[in-house]
């Protein structure tokens, strides 16, 4: 199935711009609940691996490290929460909840890749998609579904050791003799919490330069649900309809 595109056109009477609902509630949870669980899991994961403030006293007595590796857990249930409703909607939303995925064995893809690349060198508009274009696809691929679920499996393991041979032993605990011992994975899952702060700073750049490049309402759009076109933007990729 090819990987279609179509211009959108601005409606007669219209002034220059359109606006139409691109994110439903569904995946603007997904994006807030994602977004929320892995600040608590960074800012908590510091403390854990590094409890360098402590209160004066008996530990017993204030428990800060159990009440940080409790928020620590609950936020990491949030995140693989927040996972799987965005799956959800990736198959079950509309297009534009599953737009920008790497179709790395088409050209057509690779066009659009080098296409934006480029836009964003020369600090050109271009036609801007009305989803997620090839390299915002391929950036989300990565740091967040791949590293997102390397993050959830190897924090999954490490907890499965306060009860083995309970469920999340069952499940998980495969991850701990293949990457070599629990030192590896604690030190795998510490290693790739910073690749999220790398992306979120590179997002939040991208974030507000696109906004404000391409007149849009990206920031407000997923809260809204709602963006903003100009004539000769390019509609969501139709591939799996």
């Amino acid at each position: 199935m090819a990987t279609t595109y179509r211009s959108l056109e601005i409606v007669p009477g219209e002034t220059g711009y359109g606006r139409k609902y691109v994110w439903q509630a569904p995946v603007r949870l997904a994006h807030w609940i994602n977004a929320l669980a892995v600040t608590a899991l960074f800012l908590t994961g510091l403390y854990i691996a590094n409890p360098a403030l402590a209160p004066n006293g008996e530990a017993a007595n204030h428990f800060v490290m159990g009440t940080v590796r409790e928020i620590h857990f609950v936020a990491g249930y949030a995140l693989l929460f927040g996972f799987l409703l965005r799956i959800y909607c990736f198959y079950f939303g509309n297009n534009y909840s599953r737009s920008g995925f790497p179709f790395v064995w088409r050209k057509e893809w690779w066009a659009d890749l080098r296409a934006q690349a480029m836009q964003y060198l020369r600090l050109e508009r271009g036609h801007v998609h009305l989803g997620h274009n090839a390299l915002a696809g391929l950036s989300y691929t990565f740091f967040v579904i791949f590293l997102g679920w390397c993050q959830i499996l190897t924090g999954m393991a490490l907890y499965s050791e306060t009860n083995p041979g309970g469920f999340w032993d069952r499940l998980t605990g495969w991850v701990i003799p293949l990457l070599g011992g629990s030192y590896m994975v604690h030190l795998w899952h510490h290693t790739i919490a910073w690749s999220f702060v790398v992306f979120t700073i590179i997002h939040l750049y991208i974030v507000f330069f696109d906004s404000h490049q391409f007149r849009n309402g990206l920031i407000t759009s997923i809260i809204s649900g709602y963006k903003f076109y100009q004539k000769g933007d390019l509609d969501h990729d139709r591939w799996l309809s």
